[in-house]
């Protein structure tokens, strides 16, 4: 397991780079006691490792008109590995599904869905989503406020071993 690999210098770094990822990496490096040097490059092995999955801009939905969001619960039928793989691999193409799980209980798969309005997501529904083969069922909930939205792993609840 990598979070084996990971010591407190290690997790220091990432506890900083989740609250700001656009820290210059000599501030970074005075902030978790490092040389410039040393800390990019226990950064880029954070990276290389894929711990660091990618550095992303986090835009709010609303200010951009996408007014919609919604959890998407999907059955497939029949439940098989090669109908959950072609499943996933056509969700992945879609840009409105910003994330896909795979669940228990009596649905397959649960989608985090964006749309400007009601009506396109409906469109989307009936254009795209049931139009997979294999998609039996579609239950919809539509989230009526976010109250918390965070990217922050708590990596406090881990110990790095190094």
């Amino acid at each position: 397991m990598i979070y084996n690999l990971l010591d407190e210098i290690d997790i220091a770094i990432l506890e900083e780079l989740q609250s700001n990822a656009r820290i210059p990496n000599s501030e970074l490096a005075a902030k978790v006691g490092l040389s410039p040097s040393a800390c990019l490059s226990r950064t880029n092995k954070l990276r290389e490792l894929g711990v660091i999955k990618q550095f992303v801009v986090a835009i709010d939905r609303l200010k951009v008109g996408l007014s919609v969001l919604t959890l998407t619960f999907v059955t497939l039928s029949p439940h098989n590995r090669e109908m959950a793989e072609r499943f996933v691999e056509k969700i992945k193409k879609m840009d409105q599904v910003l994330e896909c799980y795979h669940i228990t209980g009596s649905f397959d798969f649960l989608l985090k869905i964006v749309a400007p309005d009601i009506s396109t997501y409906r469109d989307y529904i009936i254009d795209e989503l049931v139009e997979i083969p294999g998609v039996e069922k579609v239950e919809t909930l539509v989230v009526l406020k976010e109250e918390k939205q965070s990217f922050k792993l708590p990596l406090d609840k881990i110990k790095g071993d190094g």
